[in-house]
């Protein structure tokens, strides 16, 4: 079992002491969010709350991805940093692949690309992406960026984006990792096809039906024996007990954070606080697993 720090929104500043702790204290990754704009007005409902509020997010501090990802790197030797997850089909791929190998071949590897669908309408209006078909396009956008970062010459062809054959250089050494979000029997079927899931958040009694569907749409692929990650979650930290059921379900990363990400009001806690609580995760479970 691997354990990752989830620690987000709260101040920017923060970020590099954390990942420098975290490292020191035996994770072995960091997670990072992805929100690109706050909409004034919006009648959307959240997936992940218990009344679909989003209001969470107002006033939250968001560093865009790929340099919050790259800041965290470079304060670490052997920290993982993955995104948890980066609105990719707003994007346009090349340019995400360009970032993507970019930041792989800087780091060796360091880097997983956890991506989903926002479930935000106005990001897609304020980016100049059409709603409709945002699936089939998040498909599309998973095919170029694999393909890019491959090394060498990569054509596609498909409804939404059309590439002549062309390469990028450098291109990571390894494939890079592409993990899925979202709890949808989609976002599970896209999981399959690519190299991981990630659960965004709740207890095991909701995790282990999706866990189960995953594992169906896996072999229906026969994708069962290949490499694949699944990153639970332990909010609010978590007992062995709890780690233990999760790794029996199949959970090979757990996202340990320490206070409720989805309180409305802005994050106060002290830095040293958020150390002292990390640290004493890696006591009581880190170290004695």
């Amino acid at each position: 079992m691997r354990f990752h720090l989830g620690e987000s929104m709260t101040a920017i500043n923060y970020y590099a002491p954390l990942a420098k702790a975290a490292e020191a204290a035996g994770y072995a990754g960091f997670t990072v969010p992805d929100s690109l704009i706050y909409p004034k007005s919006s009648g959307t409902k959240y997936s992940y709350t218990d009344d679909g509020g989003r209001e969470f997010l107002e006033n939250k501090p968001f560093l865009e991805s790929f340099i919050h990802v790259t800041a965290m790197l470079a304060a670490t030797e052997k920290l993982e940093v993955t995104t948890n997850v980066v609105k990719l089909p707003v994007r346009p791929p090349l340019y995400v692949a360009k970032i993507v190998a970019s930041i792989e071949a800087l780091y060796d590897n360091r880097f997983n690309f956890g991506v989903g669908l926002s479930v935000w309408p106005e990001d897609y209006e304020v980016m100049g992406v059409a709603w409709e078909g945002r699936g089939k396009r998040f498909d599309e956008c998973i095919d170029i960026v694999r393909g890019l970062t491959n090394g060498g010459y990569f054509e596609y062809h498909g409804e939404f984006f059309d590439l002549p054959p062309v390469k990028l250089n450098p291109v990571p050494t390894k494939p890079v990792p592409i993990l899925i979000g979202g709890h949808s029997d989609a976002a599970l079927k896209r999981a399959a096809r690519n190299d991981g899931w990630m659960f965004a958040g709740g207890g095991m009694d909701m995790m282990l039906p999706m866990l189960d569907k995953l594992s169906t749409y896996r072999e229906e692929l026969g994708r069962k024996d290949a490499p694949f990650r699944i990153f639970g979650s332990a909010m609010g930290g978590a007992d062995l007990d709890m780690i233990r059921r999760q790794e029996d379900a199949g959970v090979t990363d757990v996202v340990a954070s320490f206070r409720n990400l989805y309180a409305v009001e802005e994050d106060s806690q002290p830095l040293q606080e958020k150390i002292d609580d990390l640290n004493r995760f890696a006591d009581d479970i880190i170290a004695r697993y």
